[in-house]
């Protein structure tokens, strides 16, 4: 049986990831692992940087984010800035598309 972090911070979730993606692959390779998700907060600068590294060393990637979900933010009635966290993956170049439509959503309208 294989198993697969699909939670995973690197060193771009400003101040709460200090993996190193080159350290990273390596490091999951010495442990046998095959492949791996990187989901770091409300961001993807990562993720090409993570994808091409863990092609190179023949590993599958898994793209994702730690996405921040709030209540409507245009409602001026509710003034708490109350949020959760929700991970979500990308199945393939659509769910990577939809991803990054999100993601770029939240820094335009948050």
């Amino acid at each position: 049986m294989s198993f697969t972090h699909l939670h995973l911070h690197t060193e771009y979730s400003l101040l709460d990831g200090a993996c190193r993606i080159p350290k990273l692959v390596e490091r999951l390779k010495a442990l046998g692992m095959d492949s791996c998700a990187i989901t770091d907060h409300g961001v993807m600068y990562g993720v090409i940087d993570f994808y091409s590294a863990m092609k190179d060393a023949g590993l599958h990637p898994v793209i994702g984010c730690e996405a921040y979900v709030c209540r409507d933010r245009t409602d001026k009635s509710y003034v708490s800035r109350e949020y959760s966290h929700l991970i979500l993956l990308c199945e393939n170049n659509t769910g990577y598309q939809n991803l990054m439509y999100l993601c770029s959503q939240g820094f335009l309208t948050g």
